[in-house]
């Protein structure tokens, strides 16, 4: 079978939707499928299987984009008619403006068509607007996703139950959509680790994801601040992003000392294994697989409880959960983890166990079988 996956945002493995896309293109050339792939990333030209677009320049909206690093884009319908001719089934990553042209194209070619749901409204009002309080151009993002793309797509992927009933309810319309996780992969287990020396008498939480707005890292920085054991705690962010000269500021400014380092898969996997916490604080997320990769490894979480982050859900314990963006809580759960020692292992194995759920392979298989069999929709 030939699909072809259409990917507006694809090159550096630094998000979570070019992640995505790279695992799904690999599972499907795994389970024999020939892959297309229509990107912006000018590196793959000329590589087989690679269908190269050009990129938009928004304008003032540029330096948002580059400080993110990624590229936004631009259709090229001749390219696109070549990847899409002959095409068994096309998946789209993103509801953005090559992945609406593609869903257009696949309805005049008769082309079962699926999509994956990896951006929340959100992640669009953070940057552009500054609206990501909003409910009104939250819910008109959404509105808009489903009236100019979503619509034209015969399945939905949803990596997470809480992403489609925030849309659905959006949109006040029930989609056709099966719920899959992004998966985590095996190689995120407990192991023994052998920490820095400067590391050894220190207390290390952990925190993962990209630099943003959204991601609310600075709570981390001031929650610390606030611990009676300040000066025993050690913070990695594990990452890299625009934010990076807030954060150092913020950490200035509260006399806290973090590390911060862009870990490559296999260094990230050591490096949560030297972590005695794990701090989820951002406010908006579909999955975090970056949470779910340290709860793998048995790492015990404190989690934002943010009613637009599916990440909550992972909680097993209320001590697992700090109230939405209260640093003074956020640092009692903090002083509650490093008391309470023998608790904190025992969750540990809670977390490993609930963790297979999650299983990457299982996952990847359950993504197959979602384009294999929305490629027999319109045959």
């Amino acid at each position: 079978m030939i699909v072809t996956v259409v990917a507006d945002i694809f090159g550096k493995a630094n998000n979570g939707t070019t992640i995505a896309g790279m695992h799904l293109i690999d599972a499907l050339q795994n389970a024999g499928h020939t892959v297309r792939v229509v990107c912006p990333d000018q590196d793959k030209k000329g590589k087989d299987g690679f269908y190269i677009v050009g990129t938009y320049w928004v304008g003032p909206f540029q330096s948002i984009v580059d400080k993110n690093g990624v590229s936004l884009a631009k259709p090229n319908y001749k390219t696109l008619d070549e990847a899409l001719t002959g095409s068994d089934e096309v998946h789209i990553m993103v509801p953005f403006a090559v992945g609406k042209a593609a869903a257009r194209m696949c309805q005049e070619k008769h082309i079962p068509v699926s999509a994956g749901f990896h951006v929340q409204a959100e992640n669009v009002t953070a940057h552009f607007f500054n609206l990501m309080s909003s409910s009104w151009a939250n819910h008109m993002v959404y509105r808009s996703f489903w009236k100019k793309f979503y619509r034209y797509v015969d399945v939905i992927h949803y990596p997470t139950q809480f992403i489609k009933n925030t849309f659905e309810k959006a949109i006040h319309h029930e989609t056709n959509g099966v719920v899959i996780s992004n998966g985590v992969s095996s190689r995120f287990r407990k192991k023994e680790v052998v920490r820095p020396a400067e590391w050894q008498n220190k207390f290390v939480i952990l925190c993962t994801g990209r630099y943003s707005k959204e991601k609310k890292q600075k709570l981390l920085i001031r929650a610390v601040a606030r611990s009676k054991y300040k000066d025993r705690i050690q913070i990695v962010f594990a990452g890299s992003g625009p934010r990076l000269e807030e954060m150092k500021k913020c950490a200035k400014k509260n006399h806290v000392e973090p590390e911060y380092r862009f870990f490559r898969r296999d260094e990230l996997v050591d490096m949560i294994n030297c972590a005695d916490l794990y701090v989820h604080t951002s406010e908006i997320e579909i999955e975090a697989i970056s949470c779910l990769e340290a709860l793998s490894c048995g790492v015990v979480p404190v989690i934002n409880d943010s009613p637009k982050s599916a990440t909550r859900d992972f909680a097993l314990h209320p001590e697992n959960l700090f109230k939405l963006n209260d640093v003074n809580d956020l640092a009692k759960k903090i002083d509650y983890w490093i008391e309470h020692p023998e608790e904190k292992a025992k969750v540990s194995e809670e977390y490993q166990k609930y963790c297979g759920q999650f299983d990457f392979d299982r996952c990847m298989e359950r993504m197959v079988e979602l384009i294999e069999n929305t490629a027999k929709i319109k045959k």
